[in-house]
């Protein structure tokens, strides 16, 4: 699998499969770009103040679902969280995934 493929391909199923597991979202973009347009009931944390806040995300208790603009900062935050026993995906930029959800 390549890099691309890994950080824009079709991961829909995979989506589902973690929304069926009453995963969280987490938006790991900036409060800014939040501010302008989220997902309803997505967790904000940007991916700067991630490392800071991993017992808040433990604490959920749930899978994650990470998402961004594009799908870049969400694989930062996917590893993040892989790295400290969180259950987590890369749900890719907004876009994508509020046309997952839908």
């Amino acid at each position: 699998m390549g890099l691309f493929s890994f950080l824009f391909g079709n991961k829909n199923n995979q989506i589902q499969e973690y929304l069926d597991k009453n995963a969280v979202i987490l938006d790991v973009r900036t409060h800014k770009e939040y501010a302008n347009e989220h997902i309803e009931d997505a967790i904000l944390i940007p991916v700067s103040e991630l490392k800071s806040r991993l017992e808040e995300v433990k604490n959920l208790n749930k899978p994650i679902i990470a998402h961004c603009a594009s799908g870049i900062r969400s694989a930062e935050a996917t590893q993040i969280l892989k790295s400290h026993g969180i259950d987590a995906i890369n749900g890719g930029g907004i876009l994508k995934l509020k046309s997952t959800l839908k």
